[in-house]
């Protein structure tokens, strides 16, 4: 295909590149390749040694709905198992609260898991902190842990020898047995524990707990998603707060601190807006007026950044933002929208000047479908009767709010009010959270973030002189990583494993990102899926067409197969499922290879194994064992002269064997990271098979594809050494081709390199008469540039070193601009929609302190004055003489306004281009104008290769032509895709209970005036805080 634009008269003549010289140096190099990388891979042989086995083998299709529905039945069978550990806690945690006898003076001395091991300066351990044994245990992250009792976190809000806290721990020690014979019971079990009420957190295993920077531990469990899920039905919230000039300076404060924290309360199954009131009624989001929108974890932070912007100013006018809260929550009531359950306005006021009975009258009355919570803010009682009025005729709750140290536990007061029809009814719902990232639990123990679910059920007290007043002890919870249910996934069988709807069956074409996104796979995929019974969870395979849906299946002896499982150059994938190693203790220590061995050869008859994998994992073994000899020879005679740079063969095979051999020694591998777990991409994991195989399963059998390590992957950092050469191994029965295995070479950048540059010249002495151009020719001209790029053009070879690894867009805009007019290569656009960008500031001039020193003076005076103010505001001079809470407002605050300093990146959406090579366009060439100079380039494809010979004019300047990069860009929505982008609701299944009402509910428990006092041991906290 030959490409010419117009020559102009004024341009200067370009150098001109025979189109013969390019092609015999294309194939001169890919024929040099295709020799060293089959040789030294040895693919050849292992083609033949598959092909010898065609006719013993048979390829079965994989009946994806049959898969989904075994694998459904297994997940199943694991979560019952989960679901009965926490319903045995339960029934314990209440037979022992039925047994207890409150004791307002009781001593108790327990585990505190901040200060365990602690000791004074007479090396004596501190109180609650006595010696406390901790072991790394696999089974848990490696994390220091005792498997043989729990400990207590507290938050630091919370007075750690307050009577009610001392009561629930004791109360609660009989969970300590359970939880052990739980976990001997089901070994897979990870994180169980309780959180009470009152606020502390009994966790088994116990860990030593590490606060914060700020010496402070957020951690609340009351605030988790599982708590709140387990404790309540879903709910619908109108959160009104007062902004009129009233409640400006600490007021404000509190009252924003007061919806952030029942913002934290809410979760995905919830419906909430917020209406702010002083003169006028207005939504805070205009987007959301007159409506109830997911409180899902976007819209709870946009709640929270304009709940921040809000400010107080002119009259109070309640009434009216009752009848607007009222008139939504009976409209989503009545078209079946929202929660479909609870109920709820939440008032935050200074104060009301009128208990507002005619608008309660005509919207709520008689059968109160709304609750109504009202929180007074700020020590003035002038109005509380008012206030607790309406909370008391609504079967709502009312607090008062001092100061900061108070909103925590007063929030928590409306929890246990919509708990109690569940209580008083003792429903014991199972919920199951949604997948989750848990990066808070476990923050200081610097655990890596886990995809998990959490099971959970709340925990009621059985007093019959309680019973009206429908008292929740807690909730008991077990973790379960998806880790944990991924593992009984049959891996050799499907690619990955999704959530998705009912049983059934759908194809889709994707775009799969890999390598970092820099490179794209073009999938067809079958998704089947099916939902798992007793849960509120969906399960769906995914197989990719083509070597995704067949499974090879060949016969070997065991005798034979375990024979060529012990040689020492073979591995099995550790982290797929070949037999179950972590139910008994004794076979927790083994590797899955040493497993299967032992199940092939009797010595664990326990063992249970998966025979048809296993099976294949013998096959494979035979099949593959020839390569060992293969390699040791070759490494044996090699030549350090012509083949120095050839560091290791390698193969995988379907049924996750990987067999290795080294050409150099250990000490001189350029990639040691390759093959291990410090390389996961280049492994078989729980994941993902090793991308050298996706990348070169996807392409021809036979066809070698050449990946360069990146900067950021290689070793110390620094321009790329290594090459990854891999190519698949396929087999074909009655007319279906499955990919059974694949096999390369790493091989040092530098040789490739050298390998080019013989290839890329004319001897002095060439016949020129039949060339048209320049001859004698070669690359390292002044007046050529010569790079050799791959199918997603990241250069692999040029004449500048810094260029090697590098986007060839980026090095070359227009030639790069004219192979995608071309069609050479084609721009596919994807999406990062977990992307997190910046946040644009708007700064005041920085000029400002610098011209004015008295302007720096005033400023830091300022800062000194409001922090004092504020100490002073929020330190509960009336609870000087009371011990029961601890108020840390101020460290609190400390430690928030430091995030946010830092807090500059928020999600976002993102798209970014990958380039794709069309393999149908073997060469191409063309001339591009440059303003006074015409650039011609000449583009060749590499044979059996995914490589390209790209040969261009030096010496005509096409800046003019912008660089093609593949920089990520924010998708900026317009405010009313954005809008509503916020409104729509997420696809959801609704739990299958509501508790919103109970007839033997007393509702004239409504609340009285709160009292938050201070530890006398962190009295001068704030004043610590203040000074540093």
């Amino acid at each position: 295909m030959l490409w010419l634009f117009c020559l102009l008269p004024s341009t200067r003549a370009q150098t001109k590149i025979p189109l013969e010289t390019v092609k015999s140096w294309a194939d001169a190099f890919g024929g040099e390749l295709y020799s060293i990388v089959t040789k030294y891979s040895g693919s050849l042989l292992l083609q033949k040694k598959y092909k010898d086995v065609e006719p013993t083998l048979k390829i079965k299709e994989v009946d994806g709905l049959e898969l989904v529905k075994k694998f459904s039945e297994q997940m199943e069978s694991m979560l019952r198992r989960k679901v009965e550990a926490v319903e045995r806690l339960v029934e314990a945690a209440e037979d022992a609260d039925l047994n207890h006898e409150y004791n307002s003076s009781l001593e108790f001395d327990y585990y505190n898991s901040l200060l365990i091991n602690e000791k004074d300066e007479n090396d004596n351990y501190v109180e609650l902190g006595d010696e406390f044994i901790l072991e790394p245990n696999e089974h848990f992250n490696n994390l220091l842990v005792n498997t043989t009792y729990s400990d207590i976190q507290l938050p630091t809000n919370v007075y750690n020898k307050d009577p009610d806290i001392l009561n629930g721990v004791y109360m609660s020690e009989a969970l300590n047995p359970i939880f052990v014979d739980n976990f001997e019971r089901d070994p897979t079990l990870t994180w169980q524990y309780f959180g009470s009420s009152t606020g502390f957190f009994r966790l088994y295993p116990g860990i030593k707990w590490l606060p914060d920077e700020n010496g402070v531990i957020s951690f609340d469990c009351r605030n988790r998603g599982w708590y709140i899920q387990a404790a309540t039905s879903p709910k619908d919230i109108v959160i009104i707060v007062d902004v009129s000039g009233s409640m400006k300076g600490l007021r404000m404060t509190i009252a924003k601190h007061t919806i952030i924290t029942i913002l934290d309360t809410l979760g995905e199954n919830d419906f909430v807006n917020i209406i702010a009131y002083n003169d006028y009624v207005h939504f805070i989001e205009p987007c959301f007026k007159g409506i109830l929108v997911q409180a899902d974890r976007d819209n709870r932070e946009h709640f929270k950044q304009l709940v921040d912007e809000l400010q107080a100013k002119g009259v109070g006018t309640v009434n009216k933002a009752l009848t607007e809260s009222f008139k939504i929550l009976r409209e989503f009531r009545d078209a079946g929208q929202g929660g479909l359950c609870n109920q709820a306005i939440m008032l935050i006021t200074d104060g009301a000047v009128e208990d507002y009975e005619a608008v309660f009258e005509k919207y709520n009355w008689p059968d109160r479908k709304v609750r109504v919570f009202t929180y007074l803010i700020g020590r003035e009682v002038t109005f509380a009767p008012n206030v607790k009025w309406i909370a008391c005729n609504n079967k709502g709750y009312y607090t008062q709010i001092s100061t900061l140290a108070d909103v925590q536990e007063n929030v928590m007061e409306y929890l246990h009010v919509l708990s109690r029809p569940m209580v008083i009814n003792h429903d014991h719902d199972i919920i199951w959270t949604e997948a989750y990232m848990d990066s808070a639990l476990f923050a200081s123990q610097a655990q890596s973030l886990l995809l998990m679910t959490t099971v959970a059920m709340p925990v009621f007290s059985k007093k019959n002189e309680t019973r009206s007043h429908g008292i929740l002890l807690g909730v008991v919870g077990s973790d379960v990583p998806l880790r944990e249910l991924l593992k009984l996934a049959p891996r050799y069988k499907l690619r990955t494993a999704m959530i998705n709807g009912e049983t059934g069956y759908l194809s889709m074409d994707v775009k799969v990102p890999v390598d970092k996104g820099k490179r794209v796979l073009f999938l067809t995929n079958d998704y089947f899926f099916t939902d798992i019974s007793g849960t509120p969870f969906s399960l769906g395979v995914v197989l990719s067409r083509g070597h995704g849906e067949y499974i090879l299946l060949g016969n070997t002896s065991v005798e034979e197969g375990l024979h060529d499982l012990l040689q020492p150059d073979l591995s099995l994938a550790n982290e797929w499922i070949y037999c179950i190693t972590d139910i008994d203790p004794d076979h927790r220590k083994l590797t899955q290879l040493e497993a299967v061995i032992r199940f092939l050869t009797g010595e664990e008859p326990d063992l249970e194994c998966d025979e048809e994998l296993v099976q294949e994992v013998l096959f494979d073994a035979v099949v593959t064992a020839p390569m060992e000899a293969y390699w040791t020879t070759l490494a044996l005679n090699m030549s350090r002269e012509t083949e120095a740079g050839v560091e290791m063969a390698f193969l995988g095979t379907r049924a996750g064997i990987m067999r290795s051999a080294l050409y150099v020694g250990s000490e001189k591998i350029s990639n040691r990271k390759f093959l291990t777990r410090k390389d996961k991409e280049s492994i078989f994991t729980m994941d993902h098979f090793p991308l050298w195989y996706r990348r070169a399963a996807e392409h021809p059998p036979g066809s070698f594809i050449y990946s360069i390590v990146s900067e950021d992957d290689s070793e110390g950092g620094g321009l790329p050494k290594v090459v990854t050469v891999s190519t698949a191994v396929a087999v074909a029965v009655d007319g279906k081709m499955g990919i059974a295995a694949a096999v390369g070479v790493q091989i040092k950048l530098e040789l490739l390199q050298r390998k080019f540059w013989m290839a890329m010249q004319q001897p002095n002495d060439s016949d020129c008469s039949a060339l048209d151009g320049a001859c004698p020719l070669s690359c390292q001209d002044d007046i050529l540039n010569c790079f050799l790029i791959d199918n997603n053009g990241f250069i692999l070879v040029s004449k500048r070193p810094a260029e090697t690894g590098k986007f060839f867009g980026a090095v070359d805009g227009s030639v790069m601009t004219q192979l995608l007019n071309m069609g050479m290569f084609r721009r596919v656009t994807m999406y990062d929609y977990q992307a997190m960008c910046k946040v644009p500031h708007h700064h005041h001039s920085g000029a400002r302190p610098l011209l004015s020193p008295i302007y720096a003076f005033l400023a830091a005076v300022k800062w000194l004055i409001s922090d004092f103010l504020i100490f002073l505001l929020e330190f509960n001079m009336s609870s000087f003489w009371h011990s029961d809470n601890l108020a840390d407002a101020k460290a609190v605050f400390h430690h928030s306004h430091k995030h946010k300093k830092h807090d500059t990146l928020q999600p976002c959406d993102t798209e970014y281009p990958v380039f794709v090579y069309e393999p149908a366009i073997k060469e191409t060439n063309g001339l591009i104008e440059c303003g006074d100079c015409q650039k011609m380039f000449v583009a060749q494809q590499i044979a059996s290769s995914n490589l390209l010979l790209l040969v261009t004019d030096a010496t005509c300047d096409c800046g003019i032509f912008p660089p093609v990069l593949l920089d990520a860009k924010e998708v900026k929505y317009n405010a009313s895709v954005k809008c509503e982008r916020m409104r729509s609701q997420k696809l959801r299944r609704r739990p299958d209970t509501c508790h919103a009402f109970h007839p033997e509910e007393n509702a004239q428990d409504c609340g009285g005036a709160a009292e938050v006092s201070i530890s006398p041991t962190l009295l001068l906290l704030p004043l610590a805080l203040l000074l540093r």
